[in-house]
This record gives structure tokens, C-alpha cells and sequence, in this order.
């Protein structure tokens, strides 16, 4: 579609020649958006995270808005965490006799992180991460059985300002078997500005395979609030997106002082 295509080239152009500037992030908040790839790092003990943000896609005739997807963190201890997840869906499928519409909240995902290594003097982390997908949402939208997302986490500090990280995974939805894989280049510009690029995609049964990849632009605000904004699109398919959002941690939370 042409307004997607207009997107394509005004994010890409923009965020591709910050990266090519740039010198994942030493900032302070640590967050799991807006990659694909989940951090290595567990949210500190007793404070609360909230994530939210945006997303617009395309996809052939499948038109998505996501928004509020909204992730919540707990921690509960140095090395695990809490996790709930869930987003407002709405979709339109154009079709030759008529388009196709329908929206609502989706399924909620219940999980947890928990880092498995981490040494002050060794610059690679490791943590795996496990979410149960319970089927709550309408027909159209729900997975309808219990499915779950699995990511192992690795990530190496490879100097101040630029960072590797990279998840292996494994999802269960829809009753299909799914093999995940992300990478992600994180880069520091400045005290406050990070950027990134990461491929990424899945081999789903029967050898289907689906390759994409998304830069990313964030901001600190503050140390415990960043904003973000990114932009995707497939290598092998039409896919597009464009997202926007924030993340705010809350230290101590419910904790008295």
C-alpha cells in the first residue's frame, strides 16, 4: 500500500543514517522494548516496570493496530521476576467482496524471567524467560488453546558504547510448533539517546520461514523513564511496521520506607 510504503522510506532513511553515526545501552532503566529481543538483565528486587507503547503494521492484506500492548514486571527477588502481558487488538483483512474487521483485547500471557548468570567482571549475561499464553480472548482473536513462549537470553558488553545481545527460542501457539531467533546491535550515542538494529524471525513447521528486521531509536527522560520508537519491516514477506512507546520503573514499589 503507498502510505506504507511512504513510512518504509521516511523511518528507514531517518533511523539508518543515526545508526550509521552512532559509535545496548548504558542507561540506567534496563527494558525489554522496543526489540524483539529480550534483555538478559531481571528488573531490580520489589520495584514494579510498566511498558506500553503503539504498533501499526501491514501485512499483504492484514492491516494490525496494537495499542495499549502493555507489559508489566515485578521483582521478586535479585534474579526473578513477574510477568503479564497483554495488548487491544484491531485488525481489517481487505478482501475482493468486502473488508474483514474485528477487534478486542487478545490472549493474556503469564510469565516469568530469571537470570542465570551474571558476574561483575565477565561482560556476557545469561537469562531465560518463559510465558504462558491463556486463551481469554474472542474467537477471532484468541489462540484458544494454552500456549506458551520461551526465549533464552544471551547478551556480551563489547565496549561502553556498543553492545550484542541474541535470544534462541521456542513458542507453542495455536497448536503449531515455532523456532524463534533474534539479534540485536545496540549502540550508545550519548548519555540519553541509544539506537539499534536486529534481524530476526521464525521456522514454524513445515519449513516455513519468515526473516525480518527493525532499527530503533530510544530516550532517557529520566533514569527510571525511557521512551522509544522503532521501525520494521520482513525480508522474505511484505511485512511493515512502525511502533512508539515508553517504559517507567517504580523502585521499591509498595514497599514502605
Amino acid at each position: 500500500m503507498p502510505k506504507y510504503k511512504y513510512i518504509k522510506m521516511k523511518y528507514s532513511c531517518f533511523l539508518v543514517l543515526i545508526l550509521i553515526s552512532a559509535t545496548t545501552f548504558s542507561q540506567q532503566i534496563i527494558t525489554d522494548r522496543p526489540d524483539q529481543t529480550e534483555s538478559s538483565s531481571t528488573i531490580p528486587k520489589n520495584s514494579f516496570q510498566i511498558e506500553m507503547g503503539m504498533q501499526q503494521s501491514n501485512n499483504n492484506s492484514l492491516t494490525s493496530f496494537a495499542g495499549p500492548s502493555t507489559l508489566l514486571r515485578y521483582g521478586i527477588s535479585d534474579k526473578i521476576e513477574l510477568r503479564l502481558f497483554n495488548q487491544y487488538e484491531s485488525h481489517k483483512i481487505e478482501l475482493d467482496g468486502g473488508n474483514i474487521k474485528f477487534d478486542g483485547l487478545g490472549d493474556i500471557e503469564v510469565g516469568f524471567k530469571v537470570q542465570l548468570f551474571k558476574k561483575e567482571d565477565v561482560n556476557t549475561e545469561i537469562a531465560f524467560l518463559s510465558h504462558a499464553i491463556i486463551p481469554t480472548a474472542k474467537e477471532a482473536l484468541t489462540n484458544d488453546k494454552v500456549g506458551s513462549i520461551n526465549k533464552l537470553s544471551i547478551s556480551h558488553s563489547l565496549s561502553e558504547k556498543i553492545s550484542l545481545g541474541y535470544n534462541i527460542g521456542y513458542d507453542y501457539a495455536a497448536q503449531t510448533n515455532v523456532f524463534t531467533y533474534s539479534v540485536v546491535l545496540g549502540f550508545s550515542l550519548s548519555d540519553k539517546i541509544g539506537a539499534y538494529i536486529e534481524p530476526f524471525g521464525a521456522l514454524a513447521e513445515g519449513g516455513q520461514y519468515e526473516g525480518n528486521f527493525d532499527v530503533g531509536l530510544t530516550y532517557l527522560a529520566k533514569d527510571n523513564l525511557q521512551f522509544d520508537v522503532a521501525y520494521g519491516a520482513g525480508l522474505n514477506n511484505d511485512m511493515q511496521y512502525v511502533s512508539a512507546g515508553f517504559s517507567w520503573n517504580i523502585p521499591q514499589f509498595l514497599i514502605k520506607k
